[in-house]
């Protein structure tokens, strides 16, 4: 901070920034976006690092992206290539509020793969906002690469990514439903059915997925038919009974 600028003010909204309760940063933080100052440029940048409520992040960010892009992209930039995972993953989702196109240079492959899900994450998500549409194949295939990767929402997260970049995703999942990993077919298969229908939910398709996987697709599209079948005879057969304890429910 440029020691010219500081001001009584200043020094107080700083303070408030690293204060102890959340919401009192959380009210600096939209105070510094209501009247963006360049003086609380590299404030907000070392907060991101730091700041362990979500919402207070995400204010921050907000405060950033109201500053002029030509002083905040290159302190961000910076922030790309820091030790610390929340540093780089809230870089990365400043940029995506931001949305200059011209950054998608910025995203790198060690990004994309990095080892913090995180940082992996919300790198999927801003290149799929940026990306070219010249280099959309390449980024499929790259992001290929991390199919069957972690826990459920890591995967949702690839999921969404890939299904927001559209048609061009289909031949990849396509040659990636054959992959010997098991897990990295079932991801692939469930995010080509998410493809063809957005409105279908992830474990859903997941689950339907790994059916195909371990049966094939002809067996698994007779035993979804069997379930489909066997829960409309269920339900035709329970009716009355379930009709009959409503009403006695409704009597107690």
């Amino acid at each position: 901070m440029d020691t010219t600028d500081i001001t009584p003010q200043n020094t107080r909204v700083s303070n408030a920034l690293g204060a102890e309760d959340s919401s009192v940063r959380l009210k600096a933080a939209l105070a510094v976006g209501s009247n963006p100052d360049p003086v609380f440029l590299e404030t907000l940048v070392e907060r991101c690092a730091v700041e362990p409520d979500f919402y207070v992040r995400d204010m921050l960010s907000w405060a950033l992206t109201r500053l002029s892009p030509e002083i905040t992209l290159p302190r961000i930039r910076l922030e790309l290539d820091s030790e610390l995972t929340q540093a780089r993953s809230q870089a990365l989702h400043t940029l995506s509020k931001i949305g200059d196109k011209s950054t998608w240079a910025w995203i790198t492959r060690d990004m994309l793969r990095d080892a913090d899900d995180e940082v992996a994450r919300t790198a999927w998500r801003v290149a799929v906002a940026l990306v070219p549409e010249d280099e959309e194949k390449d980024l499929v295939d790259e992001l290929v690469l991390q199919l069957g990767r972690g826990d459920r929402d890591v995967q949702l997260s690839l999921s969404r990514a890939f299904v927001d970049l559209g048609d061009v995703i289909k031949s990849g999942l396509d040659k990636a439903a054959e992959n010997p990993d098991p897990a990295v077919a079932a991801h692939a298969r469930a995010t080509e059915l998410l493809r063809q229908n957005p409105e279908t939910g992830f474990d859903a398709a997941i689950e339907e997925a790994k059916r195909e996987v371990r049966l094939g697709p002809e067996r698994a599209a007779a035993a979804n038919a069997a379930v489909a079948s066997a829960g409309t005879e269920t339900s035709a057969t329970a009716e009355p009974t379930e009709t009959t304890e409503s009403t006695e429910a409704a009597d107690c």
